[in-house]
């Protein structure tokens, strides 16, 4: 039953590849998983690290690993996670022993300082047999040391799935490996920080190697797999680069943080909506960030530009639609409340999530009105707001008193639903930490068993419901804007707010 990806040394000459279990693991079922999956030893910074040459292959595709490690040999293990019996992975496949070595420094490419590791291909591997999902792989080092490579297996085609779309970019826009990413430079300074960021580069060890995955979508992956959903699994990559890659889907869900879309993401997920495509927003910052893509030496699409002003991006006067200020900001606004339902308004910001509407068809059962799952708000969060251009019906679902960090307003965050004339129903969680929620350790203590269980529990809701078809058909959006008092004039921006938006993060 066993189909084994070969691995080969880019140079020439084979490598064993290790036989692993049964080949096609169902995504749903009695499979036992493989414990021990988990970085027991990260090890010091760049004793062992690793980036792959895709972010995403289909089934049978061949990738390229890059290694660098202090390491005289080591070892890569392909877990696929996902919701089995006694752990959250699957070890698909073992290399054998691969000769180790460190490889050449960063180099740091002016004028956008851009960090890109100029190293030479350590393996190619092969996905024979890998079923679609979110996989780690497992770096293990003679030396001890232990780091991850991510990589997406994406579903050939999507025809009646519930797509989950891995935010790549937003892990990218945050990866300081090299000392750079889209924040900040070596100094701590903004100013400092890179215009462009490329994914020809590992995850900083910060991250285990694995970009936001562990931290934003994990838990989330845990749940969609044990709901029954039909999956598909997708980056924001292919988003941006397969115009059918929606074709047939039932819905598009987005986990914990995606911040950073480019003009062909949103349109690919506004013309879903439009037909009658779900879309599902699990954090408080989606759509915020406006990007653009372009290739390097090793592939198309590797290379993220956003340079957070209009004035120093160059394409500003020429071609203002694809400058890379936020997606609110002028020339050319279009703030993510069009899409997403609920406007982004603060970082930082701590609450506990509060239910507004109990008789709502995805929480109706599950909570009380009033009742507060502590924490879950947090640490950035969006809030309707009727002064920017918000769908309506708009439902709010929660609706969480919260104290802005950096301007000490108090204000609401919102859970939204709305639903639209194709069918389509849209749901924004309205913070980031739902998905963190929905892992009993992460909010610790008593209560986090509860809010997991409560969030796990409207989650599949949404899942199985979204799967369904379009949801606005059978579960049209009530509009109580009114009844909780929000009004344009009340939810005006804070004049406080520097002209690009909430505080940087």
């Amino acid at each position: 039953m066993a189909v084994v990806a070969g691995c080969s040394p880019a140079g020439g000459g084979g490598t064993r590849a290790v036989p692993g279990p049964a080949s096609a693991p169902p995504a749903v079922g009695p499979v036992a998983g493989t414990p021990g999956w988990q970085l027991a030893h990260p090890g010091p910074e760049h004793a062992i690290e690793g980036f792959a040459d895709r972010t995403s292959v289909t089934p049978g595709e061949r990738v390229r690993l890059f290694v660098s490690t202090t390491a005289s040999s080591y070892q890569v293990t392909a877990f696929r996670i996902g919701d089995y019996a006694a752990s959250d992975a699957l070890a698909v496949w073992t290399s054998s022993r691969v000769a180790g070595g460190v490889q050449a420094p960063a180099v740091v490419q002016p004028p956008t300082d851009t960090v890109v590791a100029p190293w030479n291909p350590s393996l190619t591997v092969g996905t024979d047999g890998w079923p679609p999902g979110d996989y780690l792989l497992r770096l293990d080092g003679d030396n001890g040391a232990q780091q991850y490579v991510p990589l997406t297996v994406r579903t050939p085609s999507n025809q009646g799935r519930v797509v989950l779309v891995n935010a790549v970019t937003t892990w990218q826009a945050y990866n300081r490996w090299g000392g750079y990413n889209l924040y900040k430079g070596p100094d701590g300074r903004r100013e400092s920080r890179s215009r462009a960021v490329t994914f020809d580069r590992p995850y900083e060890s910060g991250m285990s190697g694995a970009g936001q995955f562990l931290q934003f979508e994990l838990a989330f992956v845990r749940v969609a797999e044990r709901s029954g959903a039909p999956l598909g699994y997708a980056t924001d990559i292919d988003l941006h680069a397969d115009p059918h890659l929606l074709d047939g889907a039932r819905a598009v869900v987005t986990p914990g943080h995606d911040e950073y879309w480019s003009t062909a993401m949103r349109t690919a997920a506004t013309q879903a909506r439009d037909r009658g495509v779900n879309l599902a927003f699990l954090g408080g910052n989606e759509v915020y960030r406006h990007i653009r893509l372009a290739p390097t030496t090793l592939g198309a699409n590797r290379l993220e530009i956003n340079y957070k002003s209009a004035g120093e991006d160059p394409v500003s006067h020429t071609d203002p639609a694809e400058s890379t200020q936020d997606w609110r900001q002028p020339p050319d606004p279009r703030p993510e409340s069009v899409l997403v339902g609920g406007y982004y308004s603060c970082f930082p910001g701590r609450a506990d999530l509060v239910v507004a509407e109990p008789g709502n068809w995805l929480l109706d059962g599950i909570v009380r009105d009033g009742e507060r799952l502590p924490g879950v708000v947090g640490v950035e969060y969006a809030r309707v707001n009727l002064s920017v251009p918000t769908p309506r019906p708009l439902e709010v679902l929660f609706h969480s008193p919260v104290t802005c960090g950096t301007t000490r307003r108090s204000e609401f965050s919102d859970a939204t639903y709305y639903t639209t004339a194709s069918g389509a129903g849209v749901f924004s969680t309205g913070t980031q930490d739902w998905v963190c929620g929905m892992d009993p350790d992460c909010k610790g203590g008593g209560e986090g068993g509860r809010v997991a269980q409560v969030l796990a529990a409207i989650s599949t809701r949404l899942l199985q419901q979204f799967a369904a078809g379009p949801a606005g058909l059978a579960h049209p959006a009530h509009d109580n804007l009114a009844r909780l008092g929000i009004d344009g004039a009340a939810r005006a921006p804070d004049p406080r707010l520097p002209p690009d938006g909430p505080a940087e993060h």
